[in-house]
């Protein structure tokens, strides 16, 4: 679908936008493949390693509206990957965060429907799922801003999704390099937040490929949730240091024990699929279908059990100590 085709991608020169690029390069021609951010270092950086004809490198920044209006002229496809991540940043820095992260998904949005831009996904975090941060906040703001955007389009052509994910194996700003930087280094422990602590967890290819996926089944108004394993963080650090000492060090302010990204709250519009969930809009949509029992691939899903809940925890696919060591080889490659 993306052959002859223009897609841009906001943030791009991040860890998603390197895969994200590498995947469609590698499987479609698109007519043209826009990264837009607004570091110049990075993006040269990337211009070294992508220059396929295609590829274009916009400068600018998701807090400016009319750049982005010059920037989404005859784009099909968008992603919208930027934004504001690390929480303890967020919460010394909130303005910032809500400036980038809300404000800036207005302007995406507005941006979007003033193009006529057929589809756009937005990245979202289980962070956004009851959110105890400023940067889940931020997020979860973002995700209603993009699932309303559909009702605001009308008869517009425009469509608007949002994927959700956890933490990302190897991402800039994960654990996994941050453990390998102090074995590296020489440390005589790891430092665990604690003991019990789980998290989702998901390979930058295996995000991609869901979001490419999710183009197809989109109708507009879905939070996309993939079906993923998840870790105890303490066989984490075994399988990358197994002799280490591991030493609890205390959960950071604003940060939980267990990861959710389908709450409870939400279990009376949530779809269960072979290999994902969809979280339905709260809200009608007037001009448009309110049906997402299934998808633009034909595949059908089941409203869950009232209550249910998808979280790190309660989640009945942990992986093993030797299956880590493999997925963190790969990712530190």
């Amino acid at each position: 679908m993306f052959d002859n085709k223009s897609i841009l991608v906001t943030g791009g020169t991040g860890s998603f936008g390197h895969m994200f690029v590498r995947h469609v390069l590698a499987r479609y021609n698109p007519k043209r493949l826009i990264i837009l951010s607004r570091d110049e270092l990075k993006q040269f950086e990337m211009r070294q390693e992508f220059d396929a004809p295609c590829m274009r490198y916009f400068l600018g920044d998701v807090r400016d509206r009319e750049r982005l209006l010059q920037a989404f002229k005859d784009v099909d496809y968008v992603v919208h990957a930027a934004a504001l991540k690390q929480v303890p940043a967020a919460e010394y820095n909130p303005t910032e965060c809500i400036r980038t992260n809300i404000t800036g998904a207005e302007n995406v949005i507005h941006a979007a429907l003033a193009n006529n831009v057929s589809k756009v996904i937005a990245l979202s975090t289980d962070k956004a799922a009851n959110p105890i941060n400023l940067y889940g906040a931020t997020k979860l703001a973002s995700d209603k801003l993009f699932v309303a955007a559909n009702n605001m389009a009308g008869r517009h052509p425009t469509h608007f999704s949002v994927v959700r994910y956890g933490n990302v194996v190897g991402s800039r700003g994960s654990v996994v390099p941050f453990f390998q930087k102090l074995i590296d280094n020489g440390t005589d422990h790891l430092p665990i937040t604690h003991k019990d602590m789980t998290r989702f967890w998901i390979t930058l290819e295996q995000g991609v490929e869901f979001v490419l996926t999710n183009f197809q089944r989109m109708q507009g108004g879905e939070i996309f949730v993939p079906k993923i394993p998840s870790v105890r963080i303490p066989d984490l650090a075994t399988a990358m240091a197994p002799g280490l000492a591991q030493k609890e060090v205390g959960i950071r302010p604003g940060e939980k024990l267990h990861e959710v990204m389908c709450p409870a709250d939400d279990s009376y519009h949530t779809y269960e699929y072979h290999d994902h969930f969809v979280i339905t809009p709260s809200i009608t949509f007037y001009s448009r279908t309110n049906d997402f029992s299934a998808n633009g691939l034909g595949e059908n899903g089941k409203l869950v059990e009232p209550g249910f809940e998808y979280n790190s925890f309660n989640n009945d696919h942990y992986l093993t100590v030797e299956e880590l060591k493999v997925m963190n080889e790969q990712a530190l490659k």
